[in-house]
């Protein structure tokens, strides 16, 4: 059952676009989306509000995924423009997925609300929205090693011993999305968390 009076749903993965961040620890969130959109064989994503957004239908659910094409940093301008497109209470019918560095790598947390907890694109979501209740699903990417600058970290690419955690955890994720389009948030938390 979905707490939803909207039969529309929004999920967005973090991330940054090109060529030269694909596979990176921040883009986990994009990550997510290309698994979901392949294991429900969505339609290729089309250029729209400064992201690229297709949709899946999840029973009833018309679920919009979007990818923001405006760097990590500045997330917010395309999810705003996408929830005012759909008319989505952003409370109940929105959840962003993204790295997080306070987490083990693969680690997966899902929340309705709370801060950023530094995650930049987040921070600017939330900053554009003015609240915090928006639903997050975090991924861990483990904290910065000693000697290394965040920046360069969570542009860097998963070790080989990682990246069978992460690709778990993408996947795992992937099918977290679809249990959050029909179950309510105390569910999928109890599963996810």
């Amino acid at each position: 059952m979905s707490i939803s009076a909207s039969n529309t749903k929004i999920v967005v993965g973090l991330g940054n676009p090109g060529a030269k961040y694909e596979g990176t620890r921040h883009n986990v969130g994009f990550d997510v989306l290309s698994t979901l959109c392949k294991q429900r064989n969505a339609p290729s994503p089309r250029g729209k509000f400064e992201g690229q957004l297709t949709s899946i239908a999840v029973d009833a659910m018309n679920l919009i995924v979007v990818w923001p094409l405006t760097y990590m940093n500045d997330s917010g301008r395309c999810v705003k423009a996408v929830t005012s497109f759909y008319k989505i209470d952003v409370h109940q019918d929105l959840l962003i997925v993204c790295d997080d560095l306070s987490l083990p790598t693969g680690k997966l947390r899902l929340r309705a609300k709370g801060s950023a907890g530094g995650q930049k694109g987040l921070n600017d979501i939330l900053r554009i929205f003015g609240t915090q209740e928006i639903a997050r699903l975090r991924i861990g990417i483990d904290a910065t090693p000693p000697h290394w600058e965040t920046a360069d970290y969570v542009l860097g690419r998963f070790s080989k011993e990682e990246r069978p955690v992460i690709d778990e955890a993408v996947t795992t994720a992937s099918n977290a999305v679809i249990d959050w389009c029909t179950h309510d948030m105390a569910y999928c938390m109890n599963r996810i968390n």
